[in-house]
């Protein structure tokens, strides 16, 4: 690998949730470890949402501070966001990024899926993200400055058996992440989203024995933390990552068919294109809704709304 000047988060503030273990307490050791003061938040309940305990948080927060690092736990549910970030103002003032990273699983097919089941997949990781990044929200726009990241997964991006709850509250993450990317442009807040592969207690049992030493969690948190670095300019964007390697994605939409403005289609009609519909030969990359429908309305309608 080429050598690269470290970078550096002194005087950064950064609130990670479900950082007791797993990736999330990777994320919070590597940015103490460059400078940034943490607040270790976990619930410290099991996989499914239930119980609680401090240890977890605070086992966390015992090694950073032993590091000569600087740190403090926070033991709420991320459903009670703003309790989270007034651990990180009153102990330390600002708030300068925030990794949403707590999860639950509660895995059933659909057929057999109850409201209860839904509901805490839902409330958990996308009103969490939502409950956290609110109360962060207007102290990053008074400081014109904030790095938030959302944790996506493979399940949301391509679906899951099984996994109908969770995969709606992931891809949900990704639409929230940009639609804050545009809000948060002019104020300097920076927001994306990782879809994370690594051996952590949700992925227990999911990969073979072979694979989990390659998939450690320690490797999703470089790039985490590049993302939540003040030199990055990246933003709205979602990426795959996992056992050192980082891709990232974008939406592709064929070229599609329209029928003629003003003349009337049938089902059939539409049957009879489906080859073309379908076809992704020559097909383009709308990186925002803005140009999907610029690209749309020109193709269609011959107007140019650049």
């Amino acid at each position: 690998m080429t050598e690269n000047t470290e970078l550096r988060f002194d005087g950064r503030v950064a609130v990670v949730t479900g950082a007791g273990a797993g990736i999330g307490r990777e994320h919070a050791l590597l940015l103490a470890r460059s400078g940034a003061r943490i607040v270790i938040n976990d619930l410290g309940g099991d996989t499914h949402g239930g119980g609680k305990s401090n240890r977890a948080a605070d086992l966390v927060v015992e090694e950073i501070k032993s590091s000569g690092g600087d740190a403090v736990a926070n033991y709420d549910s991320v459903e009670h966001g703003e309790r989270i970030i007034e651990t990180a103002l009153d102990h330390f003032g600002r708030v300068d990024i925030v990794i949403n990273n707590a999860g639950i699983l509660r895995d059933r097919s659909f057929q057999n899926m109850t409201d209860e089941e839904w509901d805490a997949i839902y409330n958990v990781h996308v009103r969490g993200a939502y409950k956290v990044t609110r109360a962060a929200w207007n102290p990053m726009r008074e400081q014109d400055y904030g790095r938030i990241i959302m944790t996506a997964s493979a399940a949301g991006i391509y679906g899951n058996f099984g996994q109908t709850n969770y995969s709606m509250a992931k891809l949900g993450l990704v639409g929230f992440c940009k639609s804050l990317a545009i809000e948060g442009r002019k104020r300097n807040i920076h927001t994306n989203t990782v879809a994370p592969i690594a051996d952590s207690r949700l992925a227990a049992g999911i990969f073979p024995e072979a694979i989990l030493n390659a998939i450690k969690p320690e490797y999703i948190s470089p790039f985490v933390a590049y993302l939540c670095h003040e030199s990055c300019e990246e933003s709205g964007s979602l990426f795959e990552v996992g056992a050192g390697w980082i891709g990232k994605l974008r939406w592709e939409r064929s070229l599609g068919h329209g029928f003629p403005l003003g003349e009337s289609f049938t089902p059939a009609d539409v049957g009879e294109q489906w080859d073309k519909l379908t076809n992704f030969e020559g097909a383009s990359h709308p990186a925002h809704g803005e140009e999907a429908v610029t690209s749309f309305v020109k193709a269609q309608m011959g107007i140019d709304l650049s």
